[in-house]
């Protein structure tokens, strides 16, 4: 697979929606995770994160205009013992859930379906990162817009190369119902050296009508400590 620029691919395409990258550093020393929502509505866009103990959550920035909290108030990112769970819906205290049983991040997958927004039936989309840099991706989605039926893909990453990652969103573009994203994470170069740099870059090559929140975070991978970056339109 050929491997793309993050930041063409994102300035290419107006509405991506909710995104994920996961990845390592150029210096191979770090594990990059990231992650954004995109808004067209109002209620959407009406978002912002805020730090938790264990991650962030989205959380409304003018409480008084929130008129459907459903698929927009959640988790993003949640740590679970040494491993990092990021999604694009409540399916992250699912996976949590799962693996505080002792269960996995694919059995936990394998009990939700995409989201009950028809026509667009959003993409869920997760990623779970392990203390070693290794990572595993995963997209539930709709056949072809079908909702009688839920496709499961799981990507499995063990000891990704310095400097790359994979990128999954919710939206292939823009477009009235939604087209969900197709066809494999794509392959992306990661040459920033902080997270700072990083969410500096990726937060101006995302759509600025559109663009809503942005969370990168970078791991050593010798200790596992972290920086966070939070960029908030609001």
């Amino acid at each position: 697979m050929e491997k793309r620029n993050l930041l063409d691919l994102l300035k290419g395409n107006p509405y991506p929606g909710r995104g994920i990258v996961l990845g390592k550093s150029p210096d191979g020393k770090q594990a990059v995770a990231v992650y954004f929502i995109m808004g067209r509505s109002e209620n959407s866009r009406n978002r912002v994160f805020v730090p938790t103990e264990d991650g962030i959550r989205t959380e409304a920035h003018d409480p008084a205009k929130m008129t459907d909290p459903s698929l927009i108030i959640y988790h993003p990112v949640r740590k679970v013992g040494n491993e990092l769970i990021v999604t694009n819906g409540d399916q992250t205290d699912t996976a949590r859930d799962y693996i505080l049983e002792g269960r996995t991040f694919a059995e936990a997958l394998k009990s939700r379906t995409f989201e009950p927004d028809g026509p667009n039936w959003t993409p869920r989309i997760s990623g779970l990162l392990s203390p070693g840099g290794s990572f595993q991706l995963s997209i539930l989605k709709s056949a072809e817009g079908n909702p009688d039926c839920c496709c499961r893909y799981f990507y499995d990453y063990d000891a990704p190369l310095p400097g790359e990652g994979r990128f999954i969103h919710t939206y292939m573009g823009d477009g009235n119902p939604l087209p969900s994203f197709a066809g494999d994470p794509e392959r992306v170069a990661l040459e920033a050296e902080t997270p700072e740099e990083l969410a500096d870059q990726v937060w101006e090559a995302l759509n600025p009508e559109n663009k809503v929140s942005l969370f990168v975070r970078f791991v050593e991978l010798s200790g596992g400590s972290h920086r966070d970056v939070i960029r908030n339109r609001y």
